[in-house]
């Protein structure tokens, strides 16, 4: 078997790894888009390095679009093999592939709409928000821990990682020539003793491991200290500053963390009185959609559920759905808490909320996770004194603050710990993916110490034989 490394090998975005079967098989894992580059990505994108109709098999590792966002543009381009994931997966990928076709249309719109002032043909998205939908019919969903066969001599297992609701690891067990082989892909691993989700569960032996390496060279601040880190936010930010708390958090997983914690902050009279908004129609959808699956939720969270039945909701706390009442917040003049996508500041309504509000110093932009260094997140945590926001120049003079704790990557000693389920001298080759590269060097070296020694850290379009 031959694996060809596609995708996140140099960054943590658009993952995409490629195996061949002796019989000819193709299995693609993870159908990641690129992200945080500007046009560069398109162009990234539109090239998958193979012919979409030539894929047998999706592995889907969980839902987020670093991992799945080019599968309407797979089945556009011909796919029309099977994509198997976890039931959780298959409901978050429904709206968050609807809304990426969604932001694709938008954007070339917006592209098209210069390209004509300049006198240039236009383009067409990479794909639409029918695109999204129509892939959606090849989705299988497969429970956790349950081994099935997708071709004779090809078994498939998901097993929960933590990172994200359906999130799971992929592991093989494949029979070539006679003779039985296993690979783990890891997909993104979560944190320990985390609210919400439970802990990472451990994979059976293999033989090889494709793992993720996102914060291979850092440690995280600890857990138990980061809603009385965020509680300490709020305060400085509503009560002594008396402005806006502006929380750019990706839809999916971080802004129910976070809900679920100021939920819990509230319950414990740790939260000033505040009116707090989250302005993502996708959030507001993913969180119906968390809560439909509460069975993966972890003991600590059914505990709480007893009590409060709905994690996500509660006094205080509203769902923004429309445009109208979005724009609103633009002129609410009072204390607030205001959630909005995305993540690394780089769509979606929070840039909205950053244009209008961060020439004021009394508001407070708070980052609770990871940001690619190009993103405009990445510029405005470094300390950059203006940052270009829909193409004007903004002067930082908001406070910019960050919480680490919330990440839900595991830094390099929960990866390591992770993978403390292997006998290292068992594992023949472990790939190093899904990093910037001083992650994954610095990553490399931690595995070595932890007695893993025949660590590859592949480079792009890299093809190896198993």
């Amino acid at each position: 078997m031959k694996i060809s490394f596609l995708g996140a090998t140099s960054e943590v975005t658009g993952s995409k790894f490629l195996l061949t079967t002796v019989e000819g098989k193709k299995i693609l894992l993870d159908c990641g888009m690129y992200q945080g580059k500007g046009l560069e990505t398109d162009a990234m994108n539109r090239d998958l390095g193979f012919e979409a109709r030539d894929i047998d098999y999706l592995l889907l590792s969980h839902a987020h679009i670093d991992h799945s966002g080019l599968i309407p543009y797979l089945y556009k381009r011909g796919f029309r093999g099977t994509v198997f994931c976890t039931p959780a997966t298959r409901d978050l990928c429904s709206i968050m592939l609807l809304d990426s076709g969604k932001i694709q249309e938008i954007d070339t719109a917006q592209f098209n709409k210069k390209r004509v002032m300049q006198g240039l043909p236009t383009v067409q998205p990479i794909y639409t928000m029918q695109d999204a939908a129509f892939c959606m019919r090849y989705f299988v969903s497969i429970p956790y821990d349950l081994s099935f066969e997708i071709t004779p001599g090809f078994k498939v297992q998901f097993i929960d990682t933590g990172h994200i609701l359906g999130g799971g690891a992929i592991y093989m067990t494949i029979k070539e020539d006679g003779v039985e082989k296993t690979l783990c892909y890891t997909g993104d691993i979560g944190r320990y003793d985390k609210p919400l989700l439970p802990d990472p569960k451990p994979f059976p032996q293999a033989d090889f491991i494709i793992t993720e390496s996102t914060y291979g060279d850092r440690l995280h601040d600890a857990l138990p200290h980061a809603e009385e880190e965020l509680a300490l936010a709020v305060k400085d930010a509503i009560l002594q500053r008396k402005g806006k708390l502006i929380i750019p958090t990706f839809a999916i997983g971080r802004t129910q963390d976070l809900v679920y914690a100021l939920h819990r902050l509230k319950t414990a009279k740790m939260l000033p009185d505040v009116e707090i908004f989250v302005d993502s129609p996708l959030a507001v959808s993913a969180t119906d959609i968390f809560r439909l699956h509460a069975d993966c939720f972890d003991e600590e969270m059914q505990t709480f559920m007893d009590t409060h039945p709905d994690p996500f909701g509660f006094n205080k706390l509203h769902y923004v759905r429309t445009i109208e009442d979005s724009k609103r917040l633009n002129t609410y003049n009072r204390p607030c808490i205001i959630l909005s996508a995305s993540g690394m500041m780089e769509a979606g309504r929070v840039k909205h909320h950053l244009a209008n509000n961060i020439e004021n110093p009394r508001t407070t932009i708070l980052a609770v996770g990871y940001c690619s260094p190009s993103t405009l997140g990445a510029k405005i945590l470094r300390g950059d004194k203006k940052v270009s926001i829909f193409g004007n120049l903004y002067h930082v003079r908001a406070k910019v603050a960050c919480i680490d704790a919330f990440s839900g990557h595991g830094d390099y000693k929960e990866m390591i710990r992770y993978l403390s389920c292997q006998e290292p001298d068992k594992v023949k080759h472990i790939f190093v993916v899904h990093g910037e590269d001083a992650a994954r060097e610095t990553y490399t070296k931690h595995l070595a110490q932890a007695g893993f020694q025949q660590v590859i850290v592949p480079s792009f379009r890299k093809e190896y034989t198993i």
